[in-house]
């Protein structure tokens, strides 16, 4: 059976939806603009951190400078560290108007020799290696200071006194720069966006233009007008969807013409009872006779009854081929219990024809999924054929079983198929010559239309045990519970 389709949910005004985006442009906006305004502030924190590395650079050239100034100046004099400077040092130190500089000689045990005392000692003091000076962040009086420092011996050998020489400065230079540098890189960053912004709209419109297009070529078609969409004359990336659409089209002129077809053979099938009708009629009206009166209106009666049987065969037929996920619930149906209520209301006309008519099945259940009205026309019409094309005298067993899957299969001893015949006799308003039976060409064809919702199959085959026909209709296998072992109990009927 064809799954069922959801029906479209009805969403309050000012509600969001929450299902599939309904614009493709805006999607694509979506997923254009979204990184970006994502990524931006990410290129904001690396141009900041990029733009403190480069303001870095130069001053702390100057600082290791000072440092190694500084180191020039640390002697020892009788095992003493003096340091000699040649100017007063805040001449050689001296800060300027955006930051303030300190330095600092100390020991080994981190007393300061001369200098700044408030120039904290490193946490790990690191052996001297050449002219090599490190780089250190601290807080000084409540500022942000970088800090160049090194140590040293300033005799000769490994006697001789380590000594750390320190030169600090605060930040504030530092930060002018690394300001600078981030305002002139997002700056014109802040006019660019605004402008992608503006290109990609303009860019998707051009690009979308195609699908604009198409949709005005598609509103502009008559309503009859079901031909193809050429596929050269759209995009390569809509190609497959219009390609998908022109075989819909198609598949919709194919149902379109059978249903013309359908119409055309019911309307025809439908004039000759009518026109039977109509001459009885008259020749009722003209009869004075009784008797002749009698057998007049008999045959009216006879011609009414085929005509309301044609008629509810087109209905089933219609009814069966309309819609059926939206007209009848799916849900599991016990086959057995259709085919008992069936066989029990064929019943009297089967014995008017002294037609054996019995119904075999398992114990239990035996599940389908399904429809019940379906299944019951479906059988009825199956059970009904075969009482119809069975001589008097003869026998009709319905039969139900479980092998590896549910079957229904009803066997008779009437007139059967020809082989020739067996798949035309499902074709609408088709009966085999030669039958003598009257009939509309409607009851298979709604049998295979009903078994097709289903996922079943039917077959027609001679009767193994004899002269007739075997029908057997093979349902799917699913997930209900499998029904005990058919132990082939027979249901008397009347």
């Amino acid at each position: 059976m064809r799954s069922r389709r959801r029906k479209p949910e009805k969403v309050a005004p000012g509600a969001r939806r929450t299902g599939p985006p309904n614009s493709l442009f805006g999607e694509i906006l979506d997923w254009m603009l979204a990184p970006l305004l994502f990524l931006w502030p990410i290129s904001i924190i690396v141009t900041h951190n990029v733009a403190d590395n480069i303001a870095n650079q130069p001053y702390d050239l100057a600082l290791a400078d000072s440092v190694r100034a500084l180191s020039r100046l640390v002697t020892l004099a009788d095992g003493q560290v003096v340091v000699h400077f040649p100017a007063p040092p805040r001449a050689l130190f001296r800060a300027d108007q955006d930051d303030v500089l300190y330095f600092q000689v100390a020991d080994e045990q981190g007393v300061t020799l001369t200098g700044d005392p408030e120039i904290p000692r490193p946490q790990q003091l690191v052996s001297p290696v050449g002219e090599e000076v490190l780089f250190r962040d601290e807080i000084i009086h409540g500022e942000e200071t970088r800090v160049a420092y090194r140590l040293l011996r300033p005799g000769e050998g490994d006697a001789s006194p380590l000594v750390l020489v320190q030169v600090a400065e605060t930040r504030n230079k530092r930060s002018d720069l690394a300001s600078r540098v981030v305002t002139g890189v997002l700056l014109p960053q802040f006019a660019i966006i605004p402008l992608a912004v503006v290109l990609v709209w303009v860019g998707l419109s051009r690009g979308i233009a195609p699908l604009n297009r198409l949709q005005s070529l598609i509103r502009r078609r008559r309503p009859t007008d079901l031909s193809p969409v050429p596929p050269a004359s759209v995009p390569e990336e809509v190609r497959p969807l219009i390609i998908a659409f022109n075989d819909m089209m198609a598949r919709l002129e194919e149902n379109l013409q059978a249903q013309q077809r359908f119409i055309a053979d019911a309307a025809h099938q439908m004039r000759t009872p009518l026109t039977g009708l109509k001459m009885q009629t008259d020749l009722a009206l003209h009869e004075t006779d009784p008797e002749q009166l009698r057998q007049s209106l008999a045959h009216i009666a006879e011609s009414t009854d085929r005509a309301a049987h044609l008629i509810n065969q087109l209905l089933s037929l219609a009814r069966a081929e309309a819609s059926f996920e939206k007209l009848y619930a799916v849900e599991p149906v016990d086959l057995g219990a259709v085919v008992r209520e069936v066989a029990l209301e064929l019943f009297p006309r089967a014995q008017t024809k002294s037609i054996d008519l019995g119904a075999e099945g398992g114990e239990g259940e035996l599940l389908v999924e399904g429809n019940a009205v379906l299944l019951r026309e479906l059988v009825k019409n199956l059970v009904d054929n075969a009482i119809k094309y069975t001589p008097r005298g003869g026998h009709v067993t319905v039969r139900t079983r479980f092998a590896g899957s549910p079957v229904l299969e009803i066997e008779d001893s009437g007139l059967g198929i020809p082989d020739a015949d067996r798949e035309r006799v499902f074709e609408r308003f088709y009966r085999v010559l030669g039958s003598g039976v009257d009939g509309s060409g409607l009851g298979l064809p709604i049998v295979r239309e009903i078994a097709e919702l289903h996922r079943a199959t039917v077959t027609l085959d001679a009767n193994p045990a004899g002269q007739g026909t075997l029908a057997r209709v093979v349902f799917p296998r699913s997930h209900l519970q499998l029904p005990p072992a058919v132990q082939g109990d027979v249901y008397p009927l009347g």
